[in-house]
């Protein structure tokens, strides 16, 4: 594909249209509102594929990647499957001269990322991952308060938390072989969000999880989830984060990050803030709505950068990092020691 085209000019397929949130007709919709157009679909299962003939009338409907590959001419392939299977069909897309989006986690190893950074590279093509709630208004909101204006000063620690009490559901990411385990769904998104506040180096990661409380009520059995992930990472400018999500958690604190500075503290979730900083003798607390979500400028983006090579925002380099981080925690727990981390 060559620089200058026409936002209409990239032809798009997904891969998977199922799923309990429709995501295939979501990425589909977006990428059209971006200018793009939809031209292929394929999903093993052949409903959801009359389903998405109906939505998209016209669209090439297939049961295989590889049927998807050899007779449709789709340019980009957005992958939307367990993820576990990212990596493979991400580096079959790319070998094929695809250009490739992921929805996260971007794969569940750093061997599996470095595997599909090092295929694109060698084919010269786009790979990213479905990052975007880098766009949430949350996160805006935290970003220039935090780091653009340095309202509570240096940031020393940020602490990043989601779960509850209750038996996990029935489904493909409660399977640790699948998804990657408890801390690789909401976690991939609470890490992302403190990556965009730290602005340093992982310098090393450690893991710790409960397991075995919610296996015997589950299909799963003992490759359920753990019912507990915490993870701890070490920054080489001197900050560290915590992350820890969980199913056995009776009283779950407010928000789902809480960032401490020098000068100050911040706590948010997706609808509210809440800034402590210190005017003199006197504490001043601030709440208040974030800002609105901008999903719409990941799809631009990609757009933009087939079509006039803007420069890529959600890097495989930049979306290799969360899942970094996972990776570490998971080998830390087993091993019951701190990692250190690997750069690309």
């Amino acid at each position: 594909m060559s620089k200058k085209m026409k936002p209409a000019d990239v032809r798009v397929g997904v891969i998977g249209y199922g799923g309990a949130f429709n995501m295939g007709k979501g990425h589909l919709t977006e990428l059209a509102a971006a200018g793009a157009t939809p031209t292929a679909v394929c999903d093993l299962d052949k409903l959801r594929l009359t389903v998405a003939a109906q939505d998209f009338p016209g669209i090439g409907t297939f049961t295989s990647p590889a049927e998807m590959l050899k007779k449709s001419d789709a340019d980009l392939i957005v992958i939307i499957t367990p993820h576990n299977t990212h990596a493979d069909l991400a580096v079959q897309c790319l070998k094929a001269g695809r250009h490739v989006v992921v929805e996260k986690p971007f794969a569940i190893t750093t061997a599996e990322c470095d595997k599909m950074i090092a295929t694109a590279r060698k084919n010269g093509l786009l790979l990213s991952t479905y990052h975007n709630r880098h766009w949430d208004g949350c996160i805006l909101e935290a970003v220039d308060r935090i780091v653009t204006k340095g309202a509570i000063g240096e940031v020393v620690r940020i602490e990043a938390h989601m779960g509850s009490w209750g038996q996990p559901r029935d489904w493909w990411r409660t399977s640790k072989t699948i998804s990657g385990g408890i801390l690789f769904d909401w976690g991939v998104h609470l890490l992302e969000y403190t990556l965009q506040l730290v602005r340093s180096e992982i310098a090393e990661v450690s893991g710790f999880a409960k397991r075995g409380f919610w296996a015997a009520k589950t299909p799963w059995g003992k490759d359920t989830n753990e019912d507990e992930g915490f993870l701890t990472v070490r920054y080489a400018g001197g900050a560290w984060s915590t992350l820890r999500i969980s199913s056995i958690d009776s009283a779950p604190p407010p928000g789902w990050v809480d960032v401490t500075g020098t000068e100050g503290a911040y706590r948010f979730d997706y609808k509210t803030y809440t800034q402590v900083t210190h005017k003199g003798p006197a504490t001043v607390t601030e709440t208040g709505n974030n800002r609105d979500s901008e999903h719409k400028k990941f799809y631009r983006n990609i757009v933009d950068h087939l079509c006039e090579g803007a420069k890529l925002v959600i890097t495989p380099e930049w979306a290799r990092r969360p899942v970094h981080i996972l990776d570490l925690a998971c080998q830390s727990a087993a091993k019951g020691k701190a990692l250190p981390a690997k750069h690309k």
